[in-house]
């Protein structure tokens, strides 16, 4: 669109308009995004009544600093739900969540280290609490969670818990670093796959930032999985 807009070029200027009106279309169409992330997406899973874990893995990014170390909830905050409801009905035992900070300032905001202070206004127990504070993206979440669990005495398999969207990845990141674990998303985005309607049709700026998202995580994927 900036190059229709600045050339010069009468032909060139028309088809980079058009090639850039498909493009925004398609990018912001709410139907097809839902069809490719349905795709991309883990699945629901439901436990089995019976089903019972020593500890759930909650992976961080469900909470922003505000200032200094105080930080707040933002949208991604179901799987901090999720993980919590794991615990008090009792399909897990304990809860790790494994969170640091991403910032270049990382002295600052411990998310692990907030959530603590939250876990305890939920009146849980300190003995079911384990909070790995340090790591800033998803190799550091596995590697040193791996670590706390190893000391913790704590019995395989364990129940990991982040975004369906973030789940793929994290199983495969998971499984490298050895830790035996049973994928249990939340924060689902898509929902079941329809035949479009009008509404689907009209484009939806919220549609370009959650293509943002997949993108990303498709890119971590094959670069994660070439890693050793």
């Amino acid at each position: 669109m900036l190059i229709a807009a600045f050339t010069n070029r009468r032909k060139l200027r028309k088809h980079t308009a058009i090639a850039g009106l498909i493009l925004l279309y398609i990018f912001s169409n709410t139907w097809l995004l839902n069809v490719c992330a349905n795709s991309w997406e883990y699945k629901q899973v439901k436990l089995p009544d019976t089903a019972h874990y020593s500890c759930v893995i909650v992976l961080g990014g469900f909470s922003s600093p505000v200032e200094g170390k105080e930080g707040r909830f933002n949208g991604v905050s179901d799987r901090f739900i999720q993980g919590m409801k794991l615990v008090v009905t009792g399909k897990a035992s304990h809860i790790l969540i494994t969170g640091g900070s991403g910032s270049l300032r990382p002295d600052e905001f411990s998310e692990g280290e907030w959530v603590r202070g939250q876990l305890k206004e939920f009146k849980l127990a300190d003995s079911t609490i384990l909070i790995e504070g340090k790591s800033r993206n998803t190799m550091e979440n596995a590697r040193f969670s791996a670590e706390i669990l190893k000391k913790s005495g704590l019995k395989p398999p364990y129940l990991l818990v982040t975004s369906a969207m973030h789940m793929r990845r994290s199983v495969m990141i998971f499984n490298k670093n050895n830790v035996p674990i049973v994928p249990f998303p939340a924060d689902f985005i898509t929902h079941k796959i329809h035949p479009p309607t009008f509404w689907d049709l009209i484009p939806e700026f919220s549609a370009i930032t959650w293509w943002d998202g997949m993108i990303k995580e498709i890119f971590g994927y094959v670069v994660n999985g070439r890693m050793k």
